[in-house]
């Protein structure tokens, strides 16, 4: 990885933090203090969430999502992505995702509270 590849994917990573900071969320860059290649992108106060950060115009969704499944352990792999002049999106399993909105159900149909 070339230093600027390096640089660009710190500014990134901090980046992210600072957005999740400005929403409430404890965050910061994982490998600024460890500093080791088995740091999360991003260490924040949402239990159970491993985030991979990608600054980048251009990549592959799928291949960053199996990267943070491999990195997330038991974790919710979640890939936080944001090209030039737009808005951070959060892409992550669809069942995943469910779990976060779905109510579940009793056994006679009606909503748990």
């Amino acid at each position: 990885m070339t230093v600027n590849s390096r640089a660009k994917g710190k500014n990134g990573e901090l980046e992210l933090a600072k957005f999740l900071r400005e929403h409430g969320v404890t965050a910061r860059r994982g490998r600024q203090y460890s500093g080791g290649d088995d740091s999360p992108d991003i260490v924040c106060a949402l239990p159970g969430i491993h985030f991979e950060c990608k600054r980048v115009e251009r990549g592959a969704l799928y291949d960053w999502l199996e990267q943070a499944k491999t990195d997330a352990g038991q974790k919710i792999p979640v890939v936080a992505h944001r090209r030039s002049r737009k808005d951070w999106v959060a892409i992550l399993p669809l069942d995943d995702f469910l779990n976060f909105i779905v109510k579940p159900e009793t056994t006679d149909g009606t909503e748990q509270n």
